[in-house]
């Protein structure tokens, strides 16, 4: 009975087919037509498909059992699962389904009944919410992908194109790799749209037929599914265990998205060199990359801590890095470098002058990985040039879970408000768009002062703002004077700007709203510094 040979190929002959999203399946059928496969259907996908002049068998016929109650039974027969489940190289399956003349099933094409989109209708009631819980659906994703290793299971159309191709190539076979890629994302399928519905039955009040909705925030949300990826050494500190879990995403009832994307960001960077990574060594890398990763233009960040020790634009990445170092080189050893392109051979050199923990960026030319090699203890991060697709970020507290959106602002030249009497020059106004983004990717409380693109000091983390303007001040290497200064949140007194004034500050970005806004405008004017309002903030705790 077996199809498979040695290379782990699978042949399909009979496909079994039961959409409730028809999106590309009619295409996607014509073309398991073409290799000769069989197709079994239920209700409305088997109009669909005969309306396009694709013969189908009913189930039913399959069966020898019509559908009944109102459709919730239709698949749930031995003459189905048994087709699903038996191992085809097992003599005791094989002759069971001989006995009952059990046909094999091969591939299954399934995507589940949309409870998401049936509870966001606002007249939903809990009984048409419960219509909209599939049973033979997952179930038959269920057993498909039990036994991947001879059957096929589909659960997203996004896949159809692949499939085809792979079944040009293997005379209408498809791979063992690809049978278990597909079983995996089936079972992430049924686990996120399991989860959804008791999410919603969790939040049902005392009277069961009036349900509440589901939060606004998360009607977008994505379900989470963390999988181990690595033991570490030890958490933030020796006594503390600690492992790294990658994190896959997916929406139910979104047919656009509903493939598992993988893992992103750092925690699915490649280790091209160097030791292992540590739990603080993926912290600061993160927050290394959230920074560079921000800016258009070709960036380097240090960070120690993860507060920027010193960041910096540049023309080519030895540059960038040499500009970055000269903010706090103190500060930077041990530290963690980011780049936001491609590292070339000047700036390896560069970096392995002094003691430096992690470099990750997006690519290393030949040259640069082999000459970062040379330091064996420094590890060597290569990382997607695209951010986490997650759109809400998740930090635990004691018996719960704070979730929010992630912080994608950027601010632009016309969002700007001058304020002052003074207007900030353009070549100002560039250096405090730069500050601005590396504020926001240091603690709170938060004081940036910059110059020609790169930072001159940096204040963070302190419970007093004015405290933060003095620390960039003690911290700076470089002169201060004509620089200017960003903060992530509004001045509440004018010492702040008295502070700023002592040290040559030219120019201030800052979000405003103080109820004392007119008390630090005028301490800028009084120093003739020009200061721009945001209208947003900036908190990063």
């Amino acid at each position: 009975m077996s199809d498979q040979n040695n290379s782990g190929l699978r042949k399909i002959r009979r496909a079994l087919v039961s959409v409730s999203d028809k999106t590309g399946i009619i295409d996607f059928a014509r073309e398991l037509k073409g290799f000769g496969v069989e197709i079994i259907s239920t209700g409305g996908t088997a109009k669909a498909l005969r309306e396009a002049g694709i013969d189908v068998t009913d189930v039913s016929d399959v069966t020898g059992f019509p559908e009944m109650m109102d459709g919730r039974i239709k698949t749930l027969h031995p003459k189905i699962h048994g087709a699903l489940l038996g191992v085809r190289d097992n003599a005791d399956h094989v002759a069971a389904m001989q006995k009952h003349a059990i046909e094999p099933i091969d591939l299954v094409v399934i995507n589940l009944y949309p409870f998401r989109k049936t509870i966001e209708r606002d007249d939903v009631t809990l009984a048409d919410a419960i219509e909209q819980i599939d049973i033979g659906g997952p179930a038959m994703l269920r057993s498909a992908a039990k036994n991947f290793e001879a059957v096929a299971v589909v659960t997203d159309a996004s896949s159809f194109d692949f499939l085809i191709h792979e079944m040009i190539q293997n005379d209408g076979a498809l791979t063992l790799e690809t049978r278990h890629e597909l079983a995996t994302q089936a079972f992430l399928k049924t686990s996120a749209y399991d989860s959804l519905i008791h999410e919603y039955l969790s939040q049902k009040e005392q009277d069961l037929y009036v349900p509440p909705r589901v939060p606004k925030l998360f009607e977008d949300s994505e379900f989470l599914h963390l999988h181990k990826q690595s033991e570490l050494r030890y958490g933030e500190n020796p006594h503390q265990q600690a492992a790294l879990y990658g994190l896959r995403v997916l929406e139910p009832d979104n047919p656009e998205h509903e493939s598992d994307r993988g893992v992103e960001g750092v925690a699915g960077a490649c280790l091209l060199s160097g030791k292992e990574m540590s739990y603080n060594n993926y912290v600061d890398a993160n927050a290394a990359w959230e920074l560079v990763a921000d800016f258009e233009g070709l960036a380097c960040a240090i960070i120690k801590h993860t507060n920027p020790a010193g960041a910096a634009l540049g023309s080519t990445t030895e540059e960038a890095y040499r500009r970055a170092l000269a903010c706090d080189p103190v500060s930077a050893f041990g530290g963690i470098v980011a780049f936001n392109q491609s590292v070339d051979e000047a700036a390896a050199q560069a970096v392995i002058e002094i003691f430096t923990e992690v470099v990750i960026a997006p690519d290393f030319h030949p040259a640069a990985a082999e000459t970062l090699k040379t330091r064996k203890n420094l590890r060597v991060l290569r990382v997607s040039r695209s951010m986490p697709s997650a759109a809400l970020e998740y930090k635990q507290i004691s018996g719960g879970m704070l979730v929010q959106t992630r912080d994608t602002h950027r601010l632009n030249r016309e969002d700007l408000k001058t304020v002052t009497k003074r207007a900030p020059s353009d070549a100002e106004i560039h250096d405090l768009l730069f500050a601005w983004t590396v504020c926001k990717h240091t603690k709170s409380n938060a004081i940036v002062y910059a110059r020609d693109k790169q930072t001159v000091g940096v204040g963070a983390g302190q419970m007093s703002r004015v405290d933060s303007v003095k620390i960039a001040a003690m911290r700076a290497q470089l002169p201060i004077a004509g620089s200017v200064m960003a903060s992530d949140a509004f001045f509440p007194f004018r010492d702040g700007l008295d502070e700023a004034a002592k040290h040559g500050i030219v120019a201030v970005i800052q979000p405003g709203g103080s109820v004392r806004d007119e008390e630090v405008i005028a301490a800028a004017d009084e120093h003739n510094i020009a200061m721009v309002f945001t209208g947003v903030r900036h908190f990063k705790h």
